[in-house]
Formats: C-alpha cells, sequence, structure tokens
C-alpha cells in the first residue's frame, strides 16, 4: 500500500481510494448531492491517483512545453456514468480509481463511488493525452507508471 501524509488517499490493489465528504455546496435543494458534484468528486480521485504514482500534472505540463513546444493536458474524451443511489450532506464517501487500459494517446480508468459498501456511483472514464491541441503518445515513463499489471 502507498501511503503519504502529504498526498490524499492511497493505493491499494492497484486501486487508488480517496475520502470526500459530502458539504451543503455538493447538494441540491432536497439535501441530496447533486449530480454533476461527483464529476468534481471523481477529478479529485483521478488527479491524486496520478500524485500518488508520483505523476504531477505542472512538472508534466512544463517537460512537454520544453520538448514539444506547447504545454500538455490530460483531457477528458469521454465518460459514462450510472447513478445508483444517492448521496446526503454529511455522508463520507470513497472514490476508488484505477486504471483499465493504456493506449497510445490515452487511458481508460473505472472510478466507482462507495458510502461504505455501498456503491452509489460508477463510471467509465476515457483520458486523453494532448500537447497544442493535438493527441500525443502517452510518455513512456507514464505509461509504465500507469499500466494494470497482468
Amino acid at each position: 500500500m502507498i501511503k503519504s501524509p502529504a498526498l490524499a488517499g492511497h493505493i491499494e490493489d492497484e486501486t487508488h481510494h480517496l475520502s470526500v465528504r459530502v458539504y451543503y455546496e455538493d447538494t441540491d435543494f432536497s439535501g441530496v448531492v447533486y449530480h454533476a458534484s461527483y464529476l468534481r468528486f471523481m477529478e479529485r480521485g483521478r488527479t491524486d491517483f496520478l500524485r500518488l504514482l508520483g505523476v504531477a500534472q505542472g512538472d508534466l505540463f512544463d517537460k512537454a512545453k520544453e520538448e514539444a513546444g506547447a504545454g500538455f493536458a490530460f483531457v477528458v474524451r469521454a465518460m459514462g456514468i450510472e447513478f445508483l443511489r444517492p448521496a446526503k450532506i454529511d455522508d463520507v464517501l470513497t472514490i476508488e480509481t484505477r486504471t483499465v487500459e493504456v493506449k497510445g494517446a490515452t487511458m481508460n480508468l473505472a472510478q466507482r463511488v462507495l458510502r461504505g459498501e455501498a456503491v452509489l456511483v460508477e463510471a467509465t472514464v476515457r483520458v486523453a493525452f494532448v500537447a497544442g491541441g493535438r493527441p500525443m503518445r502517452i510518455p513512456d515513463a507514464l505509461r509504465r507508471i500507469m499500466t494494470p499489471r497482468a
């Protein structure tokens, strides 16, 4: 298990686990989590997953800018979401993120939002690696870190 007090969450069995508390600002008028809030929770999960793997997006941006003459970005290319159960104000949720597959310029991730053992949301996410607005092959170092073990 990879843990660091300065970083959010932990990685266990190639899955990143991030705890998130639901605040008033995350809910709609009825106290239920607004659907778009799950997108923010999952973005935090993906970002902290990379950080725990030793990938600081700001550093990669600067390196790609030096090498390619343009900054890189990870962009969400596609996302499929199933909302199974609601979360409510003050719930503590776990955001799980794991790599499913790494291809040329994209990687596919699976994410889940849980409250205890109950799965509330399931998502598949295709993330593209781009530089200068064009797809760019994911660097080998990042590919090695992100590729799931068989």
